[in-house]
């Protein structure tokens, strides 16, 4: 990455690292999600469902793909030096599958990511608590009629004025989800499409939702969350706040520059 990557990442909420996996690991983990389907990459009639959900994998290839070296530098230019955990798993996987039925779970949304204590459900807030990215991780070819994620591009600067009101405790999805399609309805949408290997690095608060899959080949994606070590500071005073932190505060418009 560059600086250029990094001040769009600030302005758009994403980046894409092309080839951030090695082909040899994401090829590897395409293998092990065929067979966790069950089904026959070269028969579309065994693709009974609309939607696979494949549980945690932690072995072998899906511990090697989130710790390429291209990734752990940007890791640390976006979050900061220190500031996140590392990871070894690519958490559950939602494999799109051509179908004729459209799967209801594609409403425009952020990603909650923690769940208090006594809590029955995930929430978000202000400080993203336990949330430094949202990454997806592509491990098949994606086109425009892939069911490539949508995003709304810069829509994670509406989101920070609709998490203050609720400080510290967060807010749910329940709670958060009808206002942030809202505040970023008018924003451009832009298509995680690309080629197995390819790593889409997001701002935790950007708006992003699912689509059915309208072409002829299944889409195979992991969507893990790259932990913070601690939560995210607004107020840092030798004012090096990391890019994540930089939108976070031009949402605010606590620093007209970021």
């Amino acid at each position: 990455m560059d600086d250029e990557l990094v001040e769009r990442f600030v302005t758009d909420g994403f980046v894409r690292i092309e080839g951030a996996v090695p082909p040899r690991v994401a090829e590897g983990c395409a293998r092990r999600l065929w067979r966790e389907t069950g089904y026959d990459p070269e028969d579309p009639g065994t693709w009974k469902d609309p939607v696979v959900w494949v549980g945690g994998l932690s072995d072998g290839p899906f511990a090697a793909a989130p710790n390429s070296h291209v990734l752990h530098d940007a890791f640390d230019l976006l979050v900061g030096e220190r500031r996140w955990d590392p990871r070894y798993s690519l958490g559950a996987f939602p494999l799109r599958f051509p179908h004729r039925e459209e799967p209801d779970d594609a409403g425009w949304h952020i990603d909650t990511s923690f769940m208090p204590e006594g809590a029955d459900d995930w929430y978000a807030n202000l400080w993203s608590k336990e949330r430094a990215l949202l990454m997806l991780f592509l491990f098949s070819e994606v086109t425009e009629e892939d069911a490539p994620t949508r995003i709304r591009v810069g829509s994670h600067l509406d989101v920070p004025r609709i998490l203050e009101p609720y400080d510290v405790r967060g807010a749910t999805l329940r709670e958060l989800g009808e206002q942030v399609a809202e505040a970023s309805a008018d924003r451009p949408v832009a298509l995680a499409t690309g080629r197995p290997g390819d790593v889409y690095l997001c701002h935790p608060f950007l708006v992003h939702a699912a689509q059915p899959n309208h072409g002829t080949r299944p889409r195979f994606l992991a969507q893990p969350p790259l932990y913070l070590n601690a939560p995210l500071e607004l107020d840092r005073p030798d004012g090096n706040f990391s890019p994540v932190e930089r939108a976070v505060r031009r949402g605010l418009a606590l620093d007209s520059r970021g």
